[in-house]
């Protein structure tokens, strides 16, 4: 069961549908990992190519190996338009600590509308348990005592 910090740098998107109505698309991002969820800012007339450069930690501690980036589009004057999302299996993350920027494909109504670009590192907490090492053990101890009896 992996425990530690996952690190998500959302970098940009591009081929994003741009269909407001009198200016540019104005996205954001919501990036959820279980419970936790993170908002990045919103990047104002940005269109279908916004770029955002933005790190988000979040806390990991059990088996659940999903990420979810959903795109929305910021209205000023209406609720928020969804644009599509993605969910990325965090699974190889987890065996290997980092992966450098890939592209995800975005899906909205499981057809494919745009790419989001991030890259993911996790850091794995230190287990004191595992640092223990009765090898290095330099003063008493039951190794030495025990045989005394």
């Amino acid at each position: 069961m992996p425990r530690g910090t996952l690190e998500v740098i959302l970098i940009s998107a591009k081929g994003l549908d741009d269909n407001d109505f009198l200016s540019s698309i104005d996205p954001y991002v919501i990036l959820t990992y279980r419970t936790q969820e993170h908002k990045s800012t919103v990047q104002k007339d940005a269109g279908s190519k916004p770029q955002w450069n933005e790190s988000f930690l979040f806390t990991v501690s059990d088996s659940t190996s999903e990420l979810n980036l959903k795109i929305m589009d910021k209205d000023n004057f209406s609720q928020d338009d969804f644009l599509g999302e993605t969910n990325i299996d965090l699974g190889p993350l987890f065996e290997v600590g980092s992966l450098p920027e890939t592209v995800h494909k975005v899906v909205k109504d499981e057809e494919y509308c745009g790419e989001i670009k991030v890259a993911l590192t996790f850091t794995p907490e230190r287990n004191v348990e595992q640092e223990y090492s009765v090898e290095n053990e330099s003063y008493g101890g039951w190794k030495e005592s025990s045989g005394e009896f």
